[in-house]
């Protein structure tokens, strides 16, 4: 269950891969970074720190604790080392379905047997995925929103093969990290979010293609209006 992770380990240092990677030590977790250059491994740990005080500046974060929380994430270049005893991992690579076939090929190797392995993606499917592994059961995707650290959705798509325990141990972990996972029940392109950002995208450009309003007062309207509305009660619950 989700009680039994304790060591986490995120592959891709970039924009998404540091943000989550922060988002587990300040809840506590022992997070292994990896990525196959120092120097991102670096930038991702000096962005962690900036991060860092902009939490402390809002007042989400103890900026005292800041030393405590960097010093939970180990990089290295390694995958094998890194990746040997983790319990949870989360892929954060580029969006290029080769790359990740190779990084779950290579995690089923490293990781061992009880290892859930997620994928924070937006383009693909868990069934893409989890062939390339000998634990299709264990196998989600885990669509985190940007930045990580502070937007509490998370997507997790489950596939065909994905069992109940992975999903179970997966919701659990993120809700004790204090987000909001949604579970599709089954692979549809887009997810849910992008679905619907888009859908409101195609109107807006339709509104100022057909000459209705400028595209400053299509902003406006959303901004002024339902957009604040729906931080706090989506379309189905109004």
């Amino acid at each position: 269950m989700s009680e039994d992770v304790e060591r986490i380990g995120i592959v891709g240092a970039g924009l998404m891969g540091h943000g989550i990677a922060l988002q587990f030590a300040l809840c506590g977790y022992h997070v292994m970074l990896n990525d196959v250059e120092e120097g991102r491994l670096s930038e991702a740990m000096e962005n962690v720190e900036k991060n860092l005080e902009v939490l402390s500046d809002l007042g989400l974060a103890d900026q005292e604790d800041g030393t405590k929380v960097t010093s939970r994430i180990h990089t290295n270049t390694s995958l094998e080392e890194s990746m040997a005893e983790v319990d949870f991992v989360v892929e954060a690579v580029f969006e290029d379905m080769p790359l990740k076939l190779q990084v779950f090929e290579a995690l089923d190797r490293c990781c061992p047997e009880r290892t859930v392995l997620t994928s924070n993606t937006s383009s693909f499917m868990t069934s893409q995925l989890a062939p390339a592994t000998n634990r299709p059961g264990k196998v989600l995707v885990a669509n985190w929103w940007n930045p990580p650290y502070l937007l509490p959705l998370i997507e997790v798509v489950r596939g065909p093969e994905t069992s109940e325990e992975a999903l179970d141990i997966t919701t659990g972990l993120f809700r004790k990290i204090g987000k909001r996972p949604v579970v599709l029940q089954k692979e549809s392109l887009g997810f849910i979010g992008n679905r619907m950002q888009f859908a409101l995208l195609r109107e807006a450009l339709s509104i100022v293609s057909q000459g209705i309003a400028s595209p400053e007062d299509v902003d406006a309207v959303v901004t002024s209006s339902f957009g604040r509305r729906l931080a706090v009660a989506g379309p189905l619950e109004v």
